[in-house]
């Protein structure tokens, strides 16, 4: 059985990126899953930090980007959205080219929030970047909840 509410569609979840830092970072999902979300990043100069590797803040941009639409995608979107509370990354190995992959699994799907496991590996399947994202489910109507 599926933990999505709705039915991910890959090229619906690539047109979200349009106008956004998933689009300037060439951010695309790629697969879906029962139970994950996966999508990945270009690395090259618009994602790396001085020394030409990665950018950890880069990394995280993509975990909470693949993170927070599979929040989305647990959700009853008429009453509800997603928005982070909380990430941590721990980077394990540097990475200087090709493309970084992003898998988000779940922890938690709760009523008020979700947790998210997220694995980032290089294009040879080795890790890069273990990432945890807590996403607040928040009804409509309500404002954001504070940082």
């Amino acid at each position: 059985m599926s933990l999505w509410r709705t039915l991910p569609n890959i090229e619906q979840l690539n047109a979200f990126q349009k106008n956004t830092i998933g689009e300037v970072l060439d951010i695309r999902f790629e697969a879906v899953d029962d139970d994950s979300l996966t999508a990945s990043m270009v690395i090259d100069h618009r994602t790396h930090q001085p020394y030409g590797l990665l950018h950890g803040g880069a990394s995280v941009v993509l975990a909470e980007t693949v993170g927070s639409m599979a929040s989305f995608l647990c959700i009853d979107s008429s009453k509800f959205y997603c928005v982070g509370l909380e990430i941590n990354a721990n980077h394990l190995r540097g990475l200087r080219s090709g493309r970084v992959t992003a898998v988000a699994r779940p922890i938690h799907i709760g009523r008020t929030t979700h947790v998210w496991d997220i694995r980032l590996t290089s294009d040879e399947g080795k890790a890069s970047c273990v990432s945890r994202l807590t996403m607040a489910v928040v009804p409509l109507g309500e404002n954001p909840p504070a940082r």
